[in-house]
């Protein structure tokens, strides 16, 4: 009994003698495992910051490229729009070079018939004048025929 005595004497004295160590042991280990959950959760709060900044940077770069988008559908647009303005100035411009021909065309014929119609006076006149002087040689032709019997009646008579 006095073993089983003395060793139960030594085993209190050892727990005693362990039993801050250990408690101190087991401590560390709580504040070892507190350390590591709070590294743990200190490490998934950087990761949801990082996620939450990658996911920040890609809609900023999606609202960028919308933006691009947009200012490049406004700018086809605009172009459209000046083509559109350029066809119309180009579609009126034609116009007005199809009126100035005609009109030049209507000129033309207009100076035609009336450089016709003068020469038709032309011939005109000449055609008179020609009839005039033919008649003025018959005239004369039966002036001389009269002129010439006349003249025969005479040496006849005498």
């Amino acid at each position: 009994m006095k073993s089983q005595f003395l060793a139960a004497f030594v085993l209190s004295v050892a727990a005693i003698a362990i039993a801050p160590t250990a408690h101190a042991a087991e401590s560390k280990a709580v504040n070892n495992i507190q350390s590591a959950r709070l590294e743990f959760l200190n490490n998934q709060s950087k990761s949801v910051n990082n996620i939450q900044s990658t996911r920040l940077v890609f809609l900023n770069n999606q609202s960028k490229a919308i933006d691009n988008i947009q200012s490049n559908r406004l700018e086809f647009l605009n172009n459209q729009t000046k083509s559109v303005d350029n066809i119309q100035s180009a579609r009126l411009e034609f116009l007005n070079n199809q009126t100035k021909a005609i009109q030049d065309v209507q000129s033309t014929r207009l100076e035609f018939l009336n450089n016709q119609s003068k020469s038709v006076d032309n011939i005109q006149s000449a055609r008179l004048a020609h009839l005039n002087t033919q008649s003025k040689a018959v005239d004369n032709v039966q002036a001389e025929r009269l002129d010439g019997l006349d003249t025969r009646s005479k040496s006849t008579l005498q």
